[in-house]
């Protein structure tokens, strides 16, 4: 079974294959169909690896967003819609959840996911050195993120790690939750996980045949980070300090407090290192802590 690092090789592999078609195409294409295209593209680099380092193409498909939304006259693809924080359905009173094991020794097990409960919200506390940021993570939406991460906090997993990726254009998150990152821009950073995957929920479980392509997941919001398999997911999740337009295929599973929030806005406001648009945070965010309360 592949572990986290050929996960994310592979999604670098179909970015690279993606971007080399959009190159061979666009010449023959409508503008609004050009404009999707990068808007996807952009969407996979927005995904779970953050890979250290970046291919020149990468900056030409924001170049592509910018210079098209400016185009007069030029075709509009539809607006994305925010995402309801609530499922069409509701699931049964519990669920089972199923942990994969990947082939990492994070240096923890799985959790039980034997009638795990789909009833109330868990409230977590990150203690960052940055600031507080509290989370109320929602059973009813994404039972198996939940029940996983509550299982990580206990175990002291997230305590002393780095947030190792911020975004400041297209996308507005900060990325946590990998226990081997460093931090600065690392390679390798944004590769570890838990030692298990499990599958991707809400929203992506409840997409049909003619689901949008993109939604926004709405500021103040948490989902799970993930690779290209829909199985990939495992302890990083990213926190959404802005609006930020995604295809939907990453597990919503909770909001972010008040003085989180705070937290986030002064995170971003120091930025991105280099005055880049997508790298580690200029000061590093740690969280010292993890707690359910």
């Amino acid at each position: 079974m592949p572990n986290n690092k050929k996960r994310g090789e592979d999604a670098l592999s179909h970015l690279e294959r993606e971007l080399k078609s959009r190159e061979r195409k666009e010449k023959t294409r409508p503008l609004g169909v050009v404009l999707a295209s990068a808007v996807v593209i952009l969407a996979v680099v927005g995904g779970i690896f953050f890979m250290a380092t970046r291919d020149s193409e990468e900056q030409v498909v924001a170049e592509d967003q910018a210079t098209s939304s400016e185009s007069a006259g030029a075709e509009q693809m539809p607006e994305a819609t925010a995402l309801s924080l609530a499922r069409n359905e509701a699931l049964p009173a519990t669920v089972t959840c199923e942990y994969t094991p990947d082939g990492q020794d994070a240096g923890v097990q799985a959790p039980n996911g034997t009638n795990v409960s789909t009833e109330g919200v868990v409230n977590a506390s990150l203690e960052t050195n940055q600031g507080p940021i509290g989370l109320e993570l929602d059973r009813a939406v994404a039972p198996c993120a939940v029940n996983s991460m509550e299982h990580l906090i206990n175990e002291g997993f997230y305590d002393d790690t780095v947030c190792h990726r911020l975004t400041s254009s297209g996308i507005f998150v900060l990325q946590c939750g990998d226990p081997n990152a460093v931090g600065g821009g690392a390679q390798g950073d944004g590769m570890g996980g838990p030692g298990y995957g499990f599958a991707t929920e809400y929203p992506y479980d409840e997409k049909g045949d003619d689901a949008a392509a993109t939604v926004i997941y709405p500021k103040g919001t948490i989902a799970m980070a993930r690779a290209q398999d829909p199985n990939s997911n495992g302890s990083q999740f990213f926190l959404n300090y802005e609006d930020s337009t995604l295809p939907p295929d990453y597990t919503y599973f909770g909001k972010i407090n008040e003085e989180g929030m705070e937290t986030l806005a002064k995170v971003a406001e120091i930025g991105v290192a280099g005055g880049q648009p997508d790298g580690a945070p200029a000061e590093e965010i740690k969280i010292e802590t993890a707690s359910v309360q």
